[in-house]
């Protein structure tokens, strides 16, 4: 009888690994908390957004996280403003095809969050694609939504003018 060896190759890098070589491949500065967390700070149009990744590796899971910069916190909006903001997240929501925007109900941050499952024998690793797409779909969601958030918040407009005023905007910029 024969047996089969395997040479299943080294244990691939953690995903952390792979987000700061992108990272520091755009020159963004950034910090690290062992194999588990990197965050990094980026310039956008509306706001600079502090991206954040999580690694669990129990459950292989990547979660990444783009906070606006909106605070939406109960003791800086009325009832009828996060009643409309609710509404608003739900609309925008029903437009992602990955992540969702939500507010934390801590301190009332506005985020966008995504993660990634790396379970599978073909991505045990984040590739540097994927962790291009995991930022780009952060920071592009972000900044197409963020003045709808802010229209609502702000600006008095309910959440369907809002979205609406937005998108026009969006759309006339070169």
């Amino acid at each position: 009888m024969t047996s089969l060896q395997f040479d299943m190759g080294a244990d691939p890098q953690p995903p952390i690994d792979t987000l700061e070589h992108y990272f520091s491949s755009h020159n963004w500065a950034f910090e690290r908390d062992g194999d588990e967390e990197i965050v990094t700070t980026v310039k956008g149009s509306w706001s600079d957004y502090e991206l954040r990744a999580l690694w669990r590796e129990e459950d292989r899971v990547l979660q990444f996280i783009a906070l606006t910069g909106i605070n939406a916190g109960a003791s800086r909006t009325d009832a009828e403003t996060r009643a409309n903001l609710f509404e608003t997240l739900a609309l925008v929501n029903e437009q992602l095809w990955i992540g969702h925007f939500e507010q934390w109900s801590a301190d009332g941050a506005l985020l966008f969050r995504h993660a990634v499952l790396l379970d599978g024998p073909d991505d045990a690793a984040l590739s540097m694609p994927q962790a291009h797409a995991l930022v780009d779909a952060a920071i592009d969601e972000c900044e197409r939504y963020y003045p709808v958030f802010q229209f609502v918040l702000w600006g008095g407009k309910g959440p369907r003018e809002a979205l609406a005023a937005a998108m026009v905007e969006t759309e006339g910029e070169a």
